[in-house]
C-alpha cells in the first residue's frame, strides 16, 4: 500500500515545494478534502500515541515481534494471550503464555481499526470478559489492512454479520496509547495503554 510506504519514506523538501502550489489554491472555505480511511486511521492512530509497525508478509511480522521483545526485554517473559493460533504464532520466542494480568504485555488481535478516531475496536472475542484495567498496561496488536473502517457504527455492523449466532459481548475500543494523556477530561473513565499495532498486508 502506497500511504504506509509513504509513512515510513516521508517525502523530501522538493516534493513538499511541489505541493504546496495546490495547497495555495484551496480558498477557506473550501471544504476539506477527505481522506482516504487508511490515512485517517494512521493520522489518527499516531495522535493517539499509538506504536505502528506496517508488515508486508508473515515474515516482517515475525521480525517486527521479536524487534519488540528485544526493545522492551520481553524474551523468556510471561505474556496475556487468550488466542490459541497466536500462541502458536510465535511459540518460537520462548514466551510463557498465561492468563495473568501482572504479565508484561498483552498479546491478541482485534476486531477493526477504526480511521475516524484512530482506536482499535475489541470484543469478548478476544479478551472474553476481561475489563481493559484487568489487563497488562502493554498491548501488542496484530491485524490486517482489511480490518481497516471508517466508523464505529461499521465496525458494529461487521461484528454483527460475522457472528450471527452469538453476537459478542465485552465490545469496547481502545484509543489512548500515552500515560501523559490520562488525565485528559475527553478520556475520563478510559484505560490507557501502551499499544504496538503490527498491520498486515491482506488486500
Amino acid at each position: 500500500m502506497s500511504l504506509f510506504r509513504r509513512f515510513l519514506n516521508p517525502k523530501s523538501k522538493s516534493d513538499k515545494k511541489q505541493e504546496s502550489p495546490e495547497k495555495a489554491e484551496r480558498g477557506k472555505y473550501m471544504p476539506e478534502v477527505k481522506l482516504p480511511t487508511d490515512e485517517r486511521f494512521m493520522l489518527n492512530f499516531k495522535n493517539n500515541g499509538g506504536k505502528f509497525l506496517y508488515c508486508e508478509d508473515n515474515k516482517e511480522l515475525q521480525e517486527a515481534f521479536d524487534n519488540i521483545l528485544l526493545e522492551n526485554d520481553w524474551y523468556e517473559k510471561e505474556c496475556f494471550c487468550l488466542d490459541p493460533n497466536l500462541q502458536d504464532k510465535f511459540k518460537g520466542f520462548n514466551l510463557d503464555f498465561t492468563r495473568s494480568g501482572a504479565a508484561p504485555f498483552f498479546l491478541s488481535t482485534c476486531e477493526y481499526l477504526v480511521a475516524n478516531d484512530g482506536s482499535i475496536l475489541i470484543s469478548s472475542n478476544q479478551i472474553k470478559e476481561c475489563k481493559l484495567n484487568d489487563l497488562p498496561d502493554n498491548f501488542v496488536i496484530i491485524s490486517s489492512t482489511s480490518q481497516l473502517i471508517d466508523t464505529i457504527g461499521e465496525g458494529l455492523r461487521g461484528i454483527k454479520f460475522r457472528n450471527k449466532q452469538r453476537i459478542p459481548s465485552n465490545i469496547t475500543t481502545i484509543k489512548n496509547f500515552e500515560t501523559q494523556k490520562e488525565g485528559d477530561f475527553m478520556s475520563y473513565g478510559s484505560s490507557t495503554k501502551n499499544l504496538y499495532l503490527l498491520l498486515l498486508e491482506d488486500l
